[in-house]
């Protein structure tokens, strides 16, 4: 379970958005150019959260992602797109043969529409898994 801790600065009925500062595990990240939500890179991040400790404005929270559903938005993110192209490309070459056209071109044709039916799955997707509790942090503790 991967754990932050933060500043509530907004609460909503259910929800309340907590601002966390840049940890140094975000120095090692690939990704820390694009995780930018609220601010500019070297900013702090503000994040929604779910508001399971019953925190209130300005209180010292700790928040937690589970790590399990982390890496299956990150297969999902990183993987599909490229399983799909794959998929495109093998099923491109297959056709290619049966109706005699050039190999190279309609694998590339066929695997670039893969790849674009893969953004569009996994934007579907992303909405639906970010409507489910356990693809979203919660407020665990209330620090003071």
């Amino acid at each position: 379970m991967a754990t932050e801790e933060g500043i509530i600065t907004k609460v909503y009925s259910s929800t309340a958005w907590v601002k966390c500062t840049k940890s140094a595990a975000c120095e090692s990240c690939s990704a820390k150019g694009f995780c930018d939500t609220v601010g500019g890179p070297d900013d702090d991040l503000e994040v929604e959260a779910i508001n399971a400790a019953g925190a209130k404005v300005d209180d010292r929270v700790t928040i937690s992602f589970e790590t399990s559903s982390l890496l299956k938005v990150s297969f999902l993110v990183y993987m599909v797109p490229v399983l799909f192209l794959l998929l495109g490309v093998i099923i491109g070459d297959k056709i290619a043969r049966i109706f005699n056209y050039d190999q190279s071109i309609f694998s590339i044709l066929v695997g670039s529409l893969f790849l674009f039916a893969a953004f569009f799955f996994v934007k579907t997707k992303g909405k639906n898994l970010s409507k489910k509790d356990a693809y979203q942090p919660k407020i665990i503790r209330i620090l003071r």
